[in-house]
């Protein structure tokens, strides 16, 4: 595949999706092809998962969380990610595996060894060349999420979770981050949308120079 797959990941309330929105822009100005995608939720099958996962209308077990989510990702990759980098876009995806290493594996505490077997087979043979860690601590993020709330957007079931599942998952953000230096890329999210667009920036410009 010819195309550029860059995911962009971290706790809720880190402002990656904002980031994605942005650098989108920015690369589009620069004539390149950009495909724009998330997860779950980014199909027609995984709009409806999504509402499965998110809306918490029903309370999915650990195991079934997992599964749910690792449907998505199959669907989502085979629709939407393998198409755009054969065609030779620059893909940016909002998650990807590593929000369910970080959600479902440290946040459920799910086994780490059946886990990354079901991922490899989930991802189709197709993971990012790079990542950006948003990393942001976790007392900011909720401040977001409850001004978010407060500003009328609904809080999904995730957000509504305790500190220590946010904490669990910033700190396996951090890990993975700490394990994986040639693919990861650390983010200041603590700061304004500007400058950490400018960190953004910064970091792609040595892969579209």
């Amino acid at each position: 595949m010819s195309g550029h797959f860059i995911s962009f990941e971290g706790i809720d309330g880190c402002g990656k999706t904002t980031q994605r929105k942005l650098t989108a822009a920015w690369l589009r100005e620069k004539g390149l092809q950009v495909v724009e995608t998330f997860e779950p939720g980014d199909t027609a099958l995984g709009a409806e998962i999504r509402s499965l996962l998110l809306s918490g209308e029903h309370i999915p077990q650990p195991e079934t969380e997992l599964l749910l989510f690792l449907a998505d990702r199959t669907q989502h990759v085979r629709e939407v990610i393998q198409p755009a980098l054969q065609r030779g876009a620059v893909v940016l995806c909002d998650r990807f595996s590593d929000s369910t290493r970080a959600y479902q594996l440290a946040g459920r505490a799910l086994d780490a060894q059946v886990l990354e077997q079901l991922l490899k087979t989930a991802e189709l043979g197709v993971s990012p060349a790079l990542t950006l860690w948003f990393d942001l601590p976790v007392s900011d993020a909720l401040i977001r999420m409850r001004s978010r709330v407060a500003g009328g957007e609904t809080a999904s079931r995730l957000d509504e979770e305790q500190q220590s599942f946010h904490q669990r998952v910033c700190d396996a953000f951090t890990a993975m981050f700490e394990a994986e230096p040639a693919r990861w890329r650390r983010i200041d999210a603590a700061t304004d949308a500007e400058t950490v667009q400018q960190q953004v920036r910064d970091v792609l410009k040595g892969v579209f120079s």
